[in-house]
């Protein structure tokens, strides 16, 4: 199933939930516009390198389109689709007012320099920047792409419009950036599971969580959930995992990960295991936090964790997620789980609007609040209509997309 597949059929299941008719579904799923450009830029030895990048504009009935530029060798304009609306889901699950849109360029950042890839992010501005802005579409980082990235990003677009760091959000605290913003997704992943393992009885006797991806989400998730009395039993990257069922050393290994270039390989603090394996731990909660479609049909029985929340985008199929259903598998979605980095980026831009910041400690209450709130929305309408939580969540997102675009009237 491609990945704009995966999020018709949730909306599908809402829509029918909720429903609505069959021409209003089509008008809430069409993309309001989708732009692929051509970026052309100079490579250091001299030579003219050519990329695809992407922009598609979802929904705006809610208010400005708001969503991440990536820059992956594996983005394509379906994917970029299937995060675009992934974005209005969440950013109307959090009761945020943004609609939903997404970027990308199909390129592997690291086989540039940092120069070629300053050059890359001004050209790109070059292509969009007559649709986008603090009032029509607010990029942000996402992966492949940095604070760094936004502050370039924010220079060019200031070339063309003048003075607008609203324009994006995640930049350096120094030029506009939030206190906070680099823990915000992580962060609230650790909140909205203490919640989830509360509902489900098993806040006490240090529950037991295994974390698959210890980049900037998982290492901040895994931080917080320590400092709330949960044991991490696993964690891991891309080259492989750690497993320690005394529990992990977090803070160790985040030490070791900074020393590392950002990897936890050579690490000696637990014993070995594959990403497979961890995946398949018997743990109260399993955290996919690194890439998507990591549980599927083929290893969807396998799955021992009583909880699955997903920090990543999409790491449960939706076969899969059927089956964890059926299995009695309480799964937390992605579009609330990881929509601290969303509400964050909306704090940053609502202070740059005001040209006033906010503390850390305020930044941190005000992400408790809205995803608190967020959180006993979804709960209630779970309880209420006797769905999973996934299907709760897309039920208020889907209502309140169509109660407003229904509100505004078509002419």
């Amino acid at each position: 199933m491609q990945a704009f597949e995966a999020v018709v059929n949730y909306f599908e299941h809402a829509a029918d939930q909720l429903g609505i008719a069959q021409n209003v579904r089509k008008l809430l799923l069409t993309p309001k516009r989708q732009v692929e450009v051509e970026v052309a830029i100079e490579r250091d030895n001299g030579e003219v390198a050519t990329f695809v990048g992407y922009r598609v504009q979802h929904d705006n009935a809610r208010g400005p389109m708001k969503g991440g530029l990536r820059y992956h060798p594996e983005v394509d304009l379906d994917e970029v689709r299937a995060l675009a609306a992934l974005m209005t889901w969440k950013t109307a699950i959090v009761n945020i007012p943004y609609g939903g849109a997404k970027g990308g360029i199909s390129i592997d950042p690291h086989t540039l320099t940092l120069r070629e890839r300053e050059r890359l992010t001004r050209r790109f501005v070059d292509q969009i920047h007559d649709f986008i802005g603090p009032d029509r579409d607010i990029p942000a980082p996402d992966m492949g792409t940095t604070a760094e990235t936004m502050a370039w990003f924010m220079n060019q677009f200031e070339r063309y419009h003048g003075y607008s760091p609203a324009c994006v959000t995640g930049k350096p605290v120094e030029l506009h950036g939030l206190p906070g913003r680099e823990e915000a997704t992580g962060r609230g992943v650790g909140i909205l599971t203490v919640k989830l393992l509360g509902r489900m009885g098993r806040l006490t006797g240090h529950p037991t969580v295994a974390i698959q991806g210890f980049g900037n989400v998982g290492s901040h998730t895994a931080k917080f959930l320590v400092e709330a009395d949960c044991r991490i039993v696993a964690i891991s990257d891309a080259h492989g995992g750690y497993y320690d069922p005394a529990g992990i050393d977090v803070l160790a290994a985040i030490r070791h990960a900074q020393k590392n270039d950002g990897s936890l390989e050579t690490w000696e603090g637990a014993k070995p295991i594959s990403n497979a394996e961890l995946l398949e731990l018997d743990v109260d909660v399993l955290i996919p936090a690194a890439v998507g479609h990591v549980i599927t049909k083929e290893n969807a029985n396998n799955i021992r964790a009583k909880m699955v929340v997903e920090a990543a985008n999409a790491p449960v199929m939706p076969e899969a997620d059927e089956i964890l259903e059926q299995r009695q598998t309480v799964v937390f979605p992605d579009v609330l789980a990881n929509a601290g980095g969303v509400t964050a980026s909306y704090f940053e831009w609502v202070q740059n609007r005001q040209h006033y910041r906010w503390g850390l400690n305020r930044v941190r209450q005000e992400l408790d609040h809205v995803l608190s709130e967020a959180f006993e929305a979804m709960w209630e309408t779970s309880q209420k209509r006797d769905v999973s939580l996934r299907q709760a969540a897309y039920v208020l997102a889907v209502e309140r997309v169509a109660r407003a675009t229904i509100l505004r009237g078509h002419q």
